[in-house]
């Protein structure tokens, strides 16, 4: 009975340390961009999140430079959306098929990929983009 305990305990305990689960990361960061809020989006971010295209290139390190990237586009895109058609969450990964609408009729749609640890997203990765 004694070992039950501890291990409930230890599990208690585990949990108070991850705040937000991954999928709650990727939600959180989802809606501030809707809202083209730069500070809440960049918030489920890691300091040093690294950003990838569909072939594995390093595009950019860093939530300043990912505070430029997005800040800019919040500004001239007012009509920016983006409609999450499907989330998969396994462990620490997020992938998302997403619709961004950037006004007057145009679109892509991208499947993205988040990798989390210690309670931010830690890696990007855009694994495809259509027209």
């Amino acid at each position: 009975m004694r070992h039950i305990l501890a291990m409930l305990f230890v599990l208690g305990w585990a949990t108070t340390l991850f705040s937000q689960t991954p999928e709650e990361l990727a939600n959180e960061q989802l809606e501030a961009y809707n809202k083209r809020d730069i500070e809440a989006f960049l918030k489920p971010y890691s300091d040093t999140v690294k950003v990838y295209n569909e072939k594995h290139e390093l595009l950019y390190q860093g939530i300043s430079t990912m505070r430029t990237q997005y800040a800019s586009m919040f500004d001239r895109t007012p009509d920016l959306n983006c409609k999450l058609l499907n989330r998969i969450a396994i462990g620490n990964t997020v992938i998302e098929h997403e619709e961004v609408v950037f006004g007057e009729g145009r679109k892509i749609y991208a499947i993205v990929m988040y990798k989390v640890g210690f309670d931010k997203i830690q890696e990007v990765h855009f694994l495809d983009r259509a027209q």
